[in-house]
């Protein structure tokens, strides 16, 4: 396996960090949230709305902030010197956590009625946002309407996780723990600094992806296929890239243009892209099988166009089983095997047929999606995906709602080199 050349996490010490606080029961964690910021070498600036200091005092996030902690748009000392306006200019980040679902819609139609909300507007700062909610708010049409907006506004946002609710639920809306919040402002920072391509050095991670559907031809004029784009795949190439690795795309056929920086290498069927994919992964330290392939191709294509006969109403086929890349990448020897990210198009029981598939092939990381939600996955600029990994002990996973693909690539490879690092490092 290449060796990492960079680790995606990076010092925190002397950035500028404004924290929001809403009105939720996961107001409690934002102390520790404060703390882990302090410790990273942040200055930490709290801003609470109303509701929050229900939950908890701004005494509390002031004693460990070190720094006053903003209540009201109209206090007529800090506003002396329109103060509401340097602290949206002081800011490097601006990470609100817990956010409300009310918080999230008033963020979403620009409303400015209250100090957090009019600092969100008025900063020009990268924006970060951890929900915490009901389940049922959360998966409630209004509530993903205005997530999704959110994201194409140019939020990130971290989770929300999944499992036990104060109320006595259980799904996803719970806040992401002050750990992986920490993490997500630390990516922001790294994803920002190397935001644009860069020539990749020779000590570079070498990343393979495959994207696009194949084509299994029946005759010279007809393929079996599928409805791929390849625009997941070659946002993966394109953040790859800017994260400073040397990437190698290999596509089935699609109407995209190359990535800068990427090296592009077309296919057109499962066998050819299986053919490459064991070539360059063993040069690889990361490979991606991001690719819709074909599961089955015709046992032989007909030499001539296959003709339509008065005689028959049906056509019979003898289709044969495509090599299964993915797989056979994960069952390289060592020393040849890279970290392999798969990932998996679902209609239903996506976590279920996720684990299931991480474990039967051998993967390090799954991606999977519910194709069936409409707008999201195959054609579209936009998905959600389940992530899930191995560690030592046990499988982790996060929820990446509805956001564009471009920025769920960026948490896609942020987390396939946080783990590469970790294993690189022997942690």
């Amino acid at each position: 396996m290449a060796p990492l050349s960079h680790s995606p996490l990076s010092s925190l010490a002397g950035k500028r960090l404004l924290l929001g606080v809403s009105a939720g029961i996961a107001a409690y964690k934002s102390a520790l949230i404060v703390r882990l910021l302090k410790q990273a070498g942040c200055e930490v600036r709290v801003v609470m709305t109303e509701g929050a200091q229900a939950f908890i005092t701004p005494l509390t996030l002031q004693a460990l902030s070190g720094e006053p902690v903003r209540t009201s748009l109209l206090d007529p000392e800090a506003e002396a010197g329109m103060g509401h306006i340097e602290l949206a200019r002081w800011a490097d980040a601006i990470v609100i956590a817990p956010a409300t679902a009310d918080l999230i819609a008033r963020l979403v139609h620009g409303m400015a009625d209250d100090l957090l909300t009019t600092l969100c507007l008025a900063s020009e700062a990268p924006r970060l946002i951890a929900p915490a909610m009901n389940q049922a708010m959360w998966r409630h049409p209004a509530t993903q309407r205005n997530v999704k907006q959110l994201a194409t506004d140019g939020w990130q946002l971290i989770g929300p996780a999944a499992g036990d609710q104060a109320c006595g639920d259980v799904g996803p809306g719970r806040m992401s723990e002050p750990a992986e919040i920490l993490e997500a402002v630390t990516q922001s920072f790294v994803t920002k600094n190397f935001a644009s391509p860069v020539a990749a050095s020779a000590s570079a991670p070498h990343v393979v992806v495959t994207a696009g559907p194949t084509r299994e031809a029946l005759d010279p004029v007809r393929y079996l296929s599928n409805h791929s784009s390849g625009k997941m795949g070659y946002a993966l190439a394109a953040e790859a890239a800017a994260q400073g690795a040397r990437v190698t795309l290999i596509s089935g056929p699609v109407n995209l243009p190359t990535p800068q920086g990427v090296e592009r290498l077309n296919v057109e069927t499962a066998v050819q892209m299986h053919e490459a994919s064991l070539k360059l992964a063993p040069q690889a330290a990361l490979f991606i099988g991001c690719a819709a392939v074909a599961d089955y191709r015709a046992e032989s294509a007909a030499e001539h166009k296959l003709k339509k006969t008065d005689d028959r109403d049906t056509l019979t086929l003898t289709l044969v089983k495509n090599p299964d890349i993915i797989a056979d990448v994960a069952a390289l020897p060592k020393g040849q095997r890279p970290f392999v990210v798969g990932f998996a198009a679902e209609t239903q029981d996506i976590e279920r047929y996720a684990q299931d598939k991480l474990a039967r092939k051998g993967l390090d990381m799954i991606v999977a999606n519910d194709v069936s939600q409409q707008g999201l996955g195959f054609g579209s600029d936009d998905n959600a995906a389940l992530l899930l990994w191995r560690t030592p002990t046990h499988n982790e996973q996060l929820v990446a709602p509805p956001q564009p693909k471009t920025q769920l690539a960026a948490l896609v490879i942020q987390h396939a080199l946080k783990q590469l690092s970790l294993i690189s490092s022997g942690a």
